[in-house]
């Protein structure tokens, strides 16, 4: 760059290495307008005082200006920002004209900052923190700060396996969490979309396109009978199994299923003496009575399931079903505005740690 020279003092030679050779005189010098690339200086469109910001503001310059004051060098704000010095100095001169100071002066072999740029330090050095910030990827998020509602839509039977599970690893990792559970009364992928739930945990049954799916755990029907229960009795048979009395678990009020199907290619029907839109309902039903309930189990070799559980407790006997039914898939859904969200991402991990992992809870999951 060629020398010249302002009311500063020339800056004609080399300081600290060629690329601080940076000259600041009439071609630097303070101007009311800016390149056609850069922001404009007293834009009518933007005064001063306007909120808006001037029109072409490069977030790059911030970078720079802090480089520039940190390193006190233009060779080594070029290093710092992995550029050049050519263009570090060109990055100075247009700094220069936008803040219409000299920023850098030289004094000796080494560059000095003015009173401006002093005075500018700490406020570049916040805002290039703040851009960092910003744009840093929000899946680190520390579960320990978290303060927010989930809210989860899940059938009652989902619920009673997922609730313990996620309110101990709630209260272990993530204290300021707190879950709502709804019944299946929305329909999943327009609540997912317009937030009215956060994910949704069951036998995911809808097709959108843009809803996430994730497939957890496999699982497969078995018939669940009160201890005593005449099917428990001598081994079941499909015959047996028609002859008793059972309760179907339908939201939607239906009386038949895979169940009935199976039955059908054996020429057989079973009774269905009521239906119920709750599965814990008919497990308690089940508890109190001869009617038989089909609950979800885990595949033969496989860890326990959670959503056996209220069975267990209730003191339910789970019987083997002699029919090949098609196995049931418990997943979770969510819409992709949640995908790279940090808190999301602990739910999504918590729900499947507490429906994958042998043991429950206790155990890490990925």
């Amino acid at each position: 760059m060629n020398s010249s020279s302002s009311r500063n003092g020339p800056v004609n030679g080399p300081v600290n290495g060629p690329g601080d050779n940076v000259a600041y005189g009439p071609a630097d010098a303070p101007a009311s307008r800016a390149p056609a690339n850069g922001p404009r200086i007293n834009d009518p469109a933007n005064p001063p005082g306007s909120s808006g910001p001037p029109p072409g503001l490069d977030a790059n310059l911030a970078v720079a200006l802090h480089a520039l004051l940190a390193e006190q060098s233009v060779t080594r704000a070029a290093a710092r920002l992995h550029t050049s010095p050519a263009a570090m100095s060109r990055t100075l001169a247009r700094l220069r004209r936008v803040l219409q100071d000299p920023l850098l002066v030289r004094a000796g072999q080494s560059m000095v900052p003015t009173p401006r740029a002093q005075a500018l330090r700490e406020e570049a050095a916040a805002v290039v923190r703040s851009l960092g910030a910003l744009l840093t990827p929000g899946t680190g998020v520390d579960p320990a700060t978290l303060r927010t509602t989930f809210t989860v839509q899940a059938a009652d039977l989902i619920g009673a396996a997922l609730s313990p599970g996620l309110l101990e690893l709630a209260r272990r990792e993530a204290p300021g969490v707190s879950l709502r559970f709804r019944a299946e009364d929305l329909e999943g992928g327009p609540a997912l979309r317009d937030g009215r739930i956060d994910l949704e945990a069951g036998a995911i049954g809808h097709v959108d396109p843009e809803t996430k799916v994730e497939e957890l755990v496999t699982l497969r029907m078995a018939a669940a009978v009160r201890p005593g229960h005449p099917l428990a009795e001598k081994p079941l048979t499909p015959a047996r199994l028609a002859a008793a009395e059972h309760v179907v678990v339908s939201r939607r009020g239906r009386f038949t299923g895979p169940l009935d199907a199976a039955l059908a290619e054996q020429g057989l029907r079973r009774r269905v003496a009521v239906v119920l839109p709750s599965h814990l309902a008919a497990l308690a039903l089940s508890a109190g009575s001869d009617v038989v309930c089909l609950i979800p189990t885990a595949l033969p070799g496989a860890a326990p399931s959670p959503l056996t559980t209220p069975a267990t407790a209730l003191g339910l006997r789970l019987l083997d079903i002699p029919l090949p039914l098609p196995p049931v898939t418990i997943g979770m859904a969510w819409h992709p505005r949640h995908a790279a969200d940090g808190a999301h991402h602990w739910l999504r991990d918590a729900v499947r740690r507490t429906l994958r992992a042998p043991g429950g809870p206790a155990a890490e999951g990925g």
